[in-house]
């Protein structure tokens, strides 16, 4: 993308910073011109961003999203650090080591689990941030869902692969949906947007024929680069969207036509 450094002025707290999604996203919004606060679990992961971005715009802190002191003490440390924070992008995905399981073999306990990890989680650092933001009435929330929090699942491009669409990822995720649109208008009055992107599936190196059938779903491009995500991130979080709340953009080349 080019760097138009439209974010100038701006401070970016993201969660889950360490993943495919979150590192993309920090390397965008520094190009654009914004300062990061990059948070993740995963201390090898924020070693990892720490090398590829140190410098006076970028801060890494391990924060645990499922920990209300955690959450806390990482917008604190935020705030020491840059003076402010602006913006939120909740792209973490905490999960545990049952999930992903076909539907007839997941377990209750591992169900209300995933959906306490995840669910949750986004809930609880939107509504920390959200605290925050009200009180300097200014503050952009973006939530991260997924097409499956907008269509049913399409089975078939999972024949013959050990994938599939997880009973819980599409719970959480319509219901991140939800959970956007009920903040947006929670928070309207207080000068917080909140906002939603609902991404496509994003390459991973997935077996070939799924990568086929999924092809198959859409329009030129098929699965995600992370890179495509940057236009409708950089939107939810620029001036340019000042009047948008409530939303949820869909970026999935077609496929959930």
């Amino acid at each position: 993308m080019t760097n138009r450094q439209t974010l100038n002025n701006q401070v970016i707290f993201i969660t889950g910073a360490a993943g495919l999604i979150g590192r993309r996203f920090v390397s965008m919004i520094l190009q654009n011109g914004g300062r990061v606060v990059a948070s993740d679990i995963s201390e090898k992961g924020l070693s990892e961003l720490n090398t590829l971005f140190s410098g006076d715009d970028f801060l890494g802190v391990k924060v645990d999203v499922n920990d209300t002191v955690s959450v806390t003490e990482g917008l604190e440390r935020a705030r020491a650090h840059f003076g402010t924070v602006t913006g939120l992008v909740n792209s973490a995905y905490p999960r545990n080591s049952n999930y992903g399981r076909d539907f007839m073999a997941v377990e209750y306990d591992d169900f209300c689990e995933n959906v306490n990890l995840n669910l949750a989680s986004t809930f609880l650092v939107a509504k920390i941030f959200g605290a925050y933001f009200r009180e300097q009435k200014q503050g952009s929330i973006v939530n991260l869902s997924s097409i499956y929090g907008v269509v049913a699942p399409k089975f078939g491009i999972y024949e013959n692969t050990s994938m599939t669409v997880p009973v819980e990822y599409a719970a959480i995720k319509a219901a991140v949906i939800q959970l956007t649109k009920y903040m947006a208008q929670y928070l309207k009055k207080d000068g917080v947007r909140v906002n939603c992107i609902s991404p496509g599936g994003v390459f991973d190196h997935q077996p070939e024929p799924f990568l086929i059938k999924y092809r198959d779903q859409c329009g030129l491009q098929g699965m995600l680069e992370p890179e495509h995500l940057d236009s409708a991130l950089l939107f939810l979080l620029d001036a340019q969207s000042a009047m948008v709340t409530g939303q949820n953009i869909v970026v999935d080349d077609g496929f959930s036509l």
